[in-house]
């Protein structure tokens, strides 16, 4: 991870856009049961966001980034889901590790209010969403026409960069 002090920041959600919420929903794995004690809410079924297998083609796009620009996970959690705080947590150490220096050791941010966190890029999937819609940088809308998948994501930000004295991306 380059530390350079001109390096830009990249902020990433998590649900939808790493964490693949909709499959596992589409899955038919949540019971009858579970959404029933949740008001039909999948957001607040406890546990729901640590079973979450990886977005296709997320995890490498995080590391390849994290290689480029300064990269942080800002996320959302249920006000009325506290095992959501955790989970989300624990779903970003099993499928990134945590070893001290590694992306995303200590760069995972949850908050209801994503605007107030400064940056260059803020990839989501929603655009109208706890301050996304207020974001002072760009916002990339993950899963639109625009950008559909990590690949079109990597194909727009890695070109961005500058290059330094030796012709590479920076």
């Amino acid at each position: 991870m380059n530390h350079a002090a001109a390096q830009k920041i990249v902020y990433i959600d998590l649900d939808n856009t790493l964490a693949d919420f909709g499959a596992y929903v589409a899955s038919g794995q949540v019971t009858e049961s579970q959404l029933a004690q949740s008001d039909g809410n999948y957001d607040e079924i406890p546990g729901i966001f640590a079973k979450f297998d990886p977005v296709p083609g997320a995890v490498a796009a995080f590391h390849e980034l994290a290689a480029h620009f300064d990269v942080y996970i800002l996320s959302t959690a249920p006000w009325n889901n506290p095992s959501a705080w955790s989970d989300k947590l624990e779903w970003v150490k099993r499928h990134f590790g945590d070893e001290i220096g590694k992306p995303p050791y200590k760069r995972v941010i949850l908050s209801h209010h994503k605007h107030l966190n400064h940056g260059d890029y803020l990839i989501d999937d929603r655009h109208q969403h706890n301050g996304s819609d207020k974001f002072t940088g760009e916002l990339i809308h993950f899963a639109t026409e625009q950008f559909p998948d990590w690949d079109a994501v990597l194909a727009y930000l890695i070109p961005a960069l500058p290059e330094n004295d030796n012709g590479r991306r920076r």
